[in-house]
């Protein structure tokens, strides 16, 4: 256990590579997935089953837990980690991707962004030293400095003008953020689908200089082929000797394919959230257990898979308990999305060790392409 954060890369094949993140809670194996924990839990789950499934780290949210309960009542209670019962490391996003999507009336200075809460309608400011200030109260072991994202599409003009305001931001969190040994400061490189932007916003982060940079401005509406055609370029212009993040991504096949263009970190409500909706992730692709195809069905969902709701129930009872609304199928359903997303990471983990990410990545589409197993 390391008392400080120092990220190793052990193997690479191709631009896809395999390390370890080294934190004083622990280490982070990557390629790696972190479920999101919103509002300090990744919702129908217990924080050792979430451990269970194979997650080194949780994503906690800025703007949830500084409207409720307050970054202030977490930090007096103990911080996230004893908040919330999970000792491994957690990142903390800056806040700034949720004011863009979920806040009302938002004003935009080069000072931060004032906004009204969803919650309650009570008027909030947020500024680089303020993320950074929250972030600390909440004892995040990777705090994200604090940008502007942008909804794609925009226009080019849009799109730099945010760009350079978020590299302002950058520099200010990076001060705020302070000396802060075990803990870790992550830059954003912003830009949209503009190739030389993100260059740009990428030696303006190096010259700052962060402990890990992410891919931010992604995964906003401009659909897998435009995100694939940046990542062909983005992550090349980030230090090779940093962890890089891709933030909120995504389905497996996004997964897959950052990897293979070089990203070690991902985080997405998906697994989660799809879980309470019957929407079930398999080697077979993406199956649908409301579908009345299951309701008399004694197969597991995934013959192949080790967790609760493939060991202990049938396709039948969970198209049951889902059709009744049960407390249960969120917790069976989440719990195998969010383990075969950590078998995922593991899979590509072993593969790029051994040197055949290729032919792991072929047979990955291959076995998504055969389908659901054929119905009784």
């Amino acid at each position: 256990m390391s008392d400080r954060f120092s990220f190793a890369l052990n193997a690479t094949d191709g631009k896809a590579r395999t390390g370890v993140i080294s934190t004083p809670r622990g280490e982070i194996r990557t390629p790696a997935f972190m479920p999101v924990g919103t509002a300090a839990t990744v919702k129908a789950m217990l924080p050792e089953n979430v451990r269970a499934t194979g997650a080194d780290i949780l994503l906690g949210n800025t703007y949830h837990l500084m409207l409720r309960p307050t970054a202030e009542r977490i930090d007096r209670l103990g911080g996230l980690h004893r908040f919330m019962n999970w000792e491994r490391p957690i990142l903390t996003d800056s806040g700034g991707f949720q004011v863009m999507s979920l806040a009302g009336l938002r004003k935009l200075t080069e000072t931060g962004v004032t906004f009204k809460s969803h919650i309650d309608g009570s008027r909030h400011e947020l500024t680089p030293e303020r993320s950074m200030e929250i972030q600390r109260l909440l004892g995040s072991d990777i705090v994200m400095c604090f940008d502007e994202c942008p909804a794609l599409p925009a226009d080019r003009a849009r799109i730099a003008e945010s760009m350079e305001l978020s590299m302002r931001w950058a520099a200010r969190s990076r001060d705020a953020f302070g000396d802060r040994p075990g803990h870790a400061l992550f830059g954003i490189q912003q830009g949209g689908l503009e190739t030389d932007l993100r260059a740009q916003s990428a030696a303006a982060l190096t010259e700052i200089g962060f402990d890990g940079y992410a891919v931010g401005g992604l995964a906003v509406g401009e659909g897998q082929e435009a995100m694939f055609a940046c990542l062909d370029h983005a992550p090349d212009t980030l230090p090779t000797d940093k962890p890089r993040y891709l933030m909120g991504v995504g389905k497996p096949d996004d997964i897959v394919g950052a990897v293979a263009r070089g990203i070690d970190m991902m985080d997405c409500v998906l697994p989660s959230r799809s879980g309470r909706t019957g929407q079930v992730f398999t080697r077979h692709g993406v199956l649908n257990i409301k579908n009345a195809r299951h309701q008399d069905d004694p197969r597991p969902l995934d013959d192949n898979c080790g967790c609760p709701a493939c060991r202990g129930y049938s396709r039948a009872y969970l198209h049951h308990v889902f059709r009744s609304q049960e407390i249960i199928s969120s917790m069976l359903l989440t719990w195998h999305n969010l383990r075969y997303y950590q078998d995922l990471m593991a899979g590509m983990r072993a593969a790029i060790a051994g040197g055949t990410f290729a032919d792991w990545q072929a047979d990955f589409h291959a076995a998504r392409a055969q389908g659901d197993i054929e119905p009784l």
